[in-house]
């Protein structure tokens, strides 16, 4: 079968979705798992866009060993030189160059001419192949392209030294018949490379009209060598092709497709999960794959036909993307060795110091609860996903409410060892606790959101809070996690006041 190249462009494409901008240290951490998960391009951002993102790229290329590394630049001499010095770390890199290539983003958008157009294709990819080795070349709005426009511009970067060229459907519009015939006439009709080979023909598609999997997979099924995606799904507007969800087709219908991926599917899971704690969304319940209710039944006679044979009902198992089935609980008499077997058995990987720390955070949890579940020790490990150096740490709070009296909190934090105390009136005993920190750190910005939820069942569960900061054009999201939903509150507010005191 044909091997598919999975490109994911969460940290690109991904980030740009209305409140899912990731900092420099959040994208490492992402960078790292997808690396686990096996893609095989990671593209880290879009370098001459902001410091914050050339950063982002740097560390990313410093760090990831084995996916390539890729950089989106425009096709613009400046744009290119920025987005390779940007990736000079990384052991495999990529330059992204890309254009709008449909008549009606090259008039409004850009103001140039087809032929403008072309010289800037030929001349960009070219400068930046005497830059990198692995050049990929997108054309922006090609699904709303003039076709034979769109296979001249297309062939215009492979004769200049594309080796990928990417056939975007920016915005959603395309059918899966509409491109499964596209990608069969361009496989047909572009030019070879330099050597002689076949370039690699690849997709990316948005979900505007909900069809991005769709259209990524008539596209595989038509020729196509690379599927381009974020995980759960994220981007601009309705969002990408969820790579998840490509690639457990591509191996649950392997043979209808005729293809695979190098993807380690027990770490799709995981990947999910830590994208959604980075960014503070959850995952809709009845998300393919990676939901809540995606092997959850219900009804008597699916519960009745899954106990007989699970395969009644469903398609694929929850251990296949790494949820784990055996839930044997951990409590405060489970020693280190315990711990750190169940941790690996999940599919986390911690080194030293992050190992530790977890496990003073099961610790502190197995005090309070009397089992400890494979889904808490998932949120503890996630916990360190959005773990930063603290300027101000939670001491002590007492907060008073009732219907009868004025909602009050006494906070007490520290900085650098020093007590700080603050008592303040609210809204509730939230708002006041809150207002309180505000009183403390003294530090301007706005509360635009404020989420919780549990993380397991019962009275003793775990719930996580996910605050959101807006200072000036900037937002951050803030995390906590406990049994006390006031104390998750406040270590949530306290995560992200810390992130924006760092920027």
């Amino acid at each position: 079968m044909r091997r598919i190249h999975i490109f994911d462009t969460t940290l690109r494409d991904g980030e740009q979705a209305p409140g899912c901008t990731m900092n420099p240290r959040e994208k490492v951490e992402l960078a790292r798992q997808l690396e686990r998960l096996g893609v095989d391009v990671i593209e880290a951002g879009f370098p001459v866009s902001s410091p914050d993102d050339f950063a982002a790229v740097q560390e990313v290329a410093r760090t990831v060993t084995r996916s390539t590394v890729a950089a989106l630049c425009r096709a613009v001499r400046g744009d290119i030189e920025v987005a390779a010095q940007a990736l000079k770390p990384a052991q495999k890199s990529r330059l992204h160059v890309f254009i709008a290539t449909s008549d009606l983003h090259l008039s409004e958008k850009l103001c140039i001419t087809r032929e403008k157009a072309l010289g800037m294709i030929s001349d960009s990819v070219a400068y930046a192949c005497t830059l990198c080795d692995d050049v990929e070349f997108s054309a922006e709005d090609a699904t709303r392209s003039d076709r034979d426009f769109l296979l001249t511009a297309l062939n215009a970067a492979v004769d200049a030294g594309a080796g990928t060229i990417n056939v975007p459907d920016t915005v959603g519009y395309i059918t899966p018949e509409e491109m499964g015939e596209l990608i069969a006439w361009l496989k047909q009709n572009l030019h070879r490379k330099r050597n002689g080979e076949e370039v690699v023909l690849s997709v990316h598609c948005h979900n505007d009209l909900g069809m991005a999997v769709a259209n990524s997979l008539a596209a595989v099924r038509a020729g196509a060598d690379q599927v381009e995606g974020t995980i759960n799904g994220i981007g601009e507007r309705a969002g990408n092709a969820a790579l998840e969800e490509v690639i457990m087709a591509l191996d649950t219908r392997g043979q209808c497709y005729r293809a695979e991926t190098g993807i380690h599917l027990r770490q799709i899971y995981r990947t999910s999960r830590l994208l959604s704690t980075i960014v503070g969304q959850k995952i809709p319940p009845n998300k393919p794959v990676v939901g809540r209710n995606a092997f959850n039944h219900e009804a008597g006679i699916h519960q009745h036909g899954v106990l007989k044979n699970p395969l009644t009902y469903e398609i694929m198992s929850p251990q296949t993307i790494g949820i784990y089935d055996n839930d044997l609980v951990l409590g405060k008499h489970s020693g280190k060795h315990a711990f750190t077997q169940r941790v690996e058995e999940l599919g986390y990987t911690l080194p030293g110091e992050a190992l530790e720390k977890a496990f003073t955070r099961f610790l502190a949890l197995a005090d309070r609860k009397k089992t400890v579940t494979n889904k808490d020790i998932e949120a503890i490990v996630g916990a360190a996903g959005y773990a930063i150096p603290e300027t101000y740490r939670l001491h002590s709070f007492v907060v008073n409410s009732g219907t009868v009296i004025s909602a009050t909190a006494v906070v007490k934090l520290l900085r650098d060892g020093e007590e700080m105390e603050q008592v303040a009136r609210g809204d509730g005993p939230i708002d006041a606790a809150f207002k309180a920190i505000d009183s403390i750190v003294q530090v301007g910005f706005q509360l635009v959101n404020y989420s919780i939820h549990s993380v397991t069942e019962g009275e003793d569960a775990q719930g996580e809070v996910v605050v959101k900061l807006r200072r000036g054009k900037r937002s951050v999201t803030g995390r906590g996690l406990s049994t006390d939903i006031f104390e998750a509150s406040l270590k949530a507010y306290l995560n992200a006041v810390n992130k924006i005191i760092a920027q």
